[in-house]
């Protein structure tokens, strides 16, 4: 019998948001995580005035960035239409069916005030510990990379810091602009719209970009961010980084530091030896001796660390084709690191998801 392709609107819905969202759904684990966002509530205190008329709960707004990370939705006002009629949103943010949506404007005066705050890192750090009391992660053995993360900046704002530039020829508001023949570097030349942005490319074969650095401390027992990094893009950025995550590993016994062949310089090793830490690093024989030597390469274990290390790579991966960190929607390196370190923290809790889900 053919079916009426008739809608009927109901007055009222018997069925709740809990009991529409099936058990087994990937995101019920993680709304299972309200105690590392209730550890936050002494540092929403502070950020927020005791009289006035009450902003958007600062809890429903990182839930809300938890999901613009993990479904990839680059717009704000996106994620808000989303929000409005999307039912598995509204449960997992903490929005009942009749609750009005936020407006974009509020909504992005909030979250700039949580950009402001130092939230990203402690929620990071609270999403370690708990990955450390579920004992996933390895507290002797950690690799270290970098990633070229390219700033919101066009070539067109990359102008000479003293004399005046010549108008561009054309008409419009993005006219046609040629570089050809002319020698831009960052000693010269600065974005007007993103002045931090350096001119950058890690490889000679490269296109050299408006970019940050970001930096990743991994765990090599399940390939887990445990320290995150975001610096001014140049040539010794990655290996000053490594240097500085190297001193915050916690505790006093010697541990293993994995890295590829741009890490293997004679001052890199031996500041990481003098930290008490031994450089498991690959050995780069194209120009130069290698500094890894016969004291370092003869035990099985740089074997097992140079496989291991390649997993830092799946958490790059994971953070710029899902995570929107190929390019960056902020400007300037504190909001980048900002956005950085929590969608760090996103992977962190999709990884434990299913390492916890394996164990149980």
């Amino acid at each position: 019998m053919h079916g009426d392709d008739c809608q009927d609107d109901g007055l009222f819905s018997y069925i709740s948001l809990e009991q529409r969202v099936p058990p087994g759904h990937p995101l019920r684990r993680l709304r299972a995580l309200d105690p590392v966002l209730r550890a936050l509530s002494a540092r929403f205190n502070e950020m927020y005035a005791r009289v006035g008329r009450p902003s958007i709960a600062p809890e429903k707004l990182l839930r809300a960035l938890l999901l613009q990370g993990l479904y990839s939705i680059r717009s704000d006002r996106l994620l808000l239409e989303q929000l409005d009629y999307n039912l598995l949103f509204r449960w997992f943010v903490g929005l009942s069916l009749d609750d009005p949506m936020w407006d974009a404007t509020v909504y992005s005066k909030n979250r700039e005030r949580l950009l402001a705050g130092d939230i990203a890192q402690a929620f990071f750090e609270q999403v370690v510990e708990l990955a450390r009391q579920h004992q996933l992660l390895s507290d002797e053995h950690f690799t270290v990379d970098g990633t070229l993360i390219e700033a919101w900046a066009e070539q067109k704002s990359f102008k000479p810091k003293a004399r005046a530039e010549p108008p561009p020829e054309g008409k419009g508001g993005n006219p046609s602009v040629s570089f050809r023949g002319q020698r831009r570097s960052n000693a010269t030349h600065q974005s007007t719209t993103n002045p931090e942005a350096r001119l950058f490319k890690k490889a000679q074969s490269q296109e050299a970009k408006l970019s940050y650095l970001g930096h990743l401390l991994a765990e090599n027992r399940n390939g887990l961010a445990v320290n995150t990094r975001v610096t001014l893009a140049t040539g010794t950025a990655e290996r000053e980084a490594a240097l500085a995550m190297a001193e915050e590993i916690p505790g006093v016994h010697r541990v293993t530091l994995g890295a590829d062949k741009n890490y293997d310089t004679r001052d890199f090793v031996r500041e990481v030896r003098w930290r008490r830490v031994t450089p498991q690093v690959a050995r780069n024989n194209t120009h130069r001796a290698s500094a890894i030597d016969q004291r370092t390469t003869r035990y099985p274990g740089y074997a097992i660390s140079q496989q291991k290390r390649k997993r830092v790579e799946e958490i790059f991966g994971w953070m710029k084709t899902i995570g929107l960190m190929r390019k960056v929607r902020h400007r300037g390196r504190e909001p980048v690191e900002w956005m950085f370190t929590w969608t760090a923290a996103i992977y962190n809790l999709l990884r434990m998801r299913n390492l916890l889900g394996a164990t149980t």
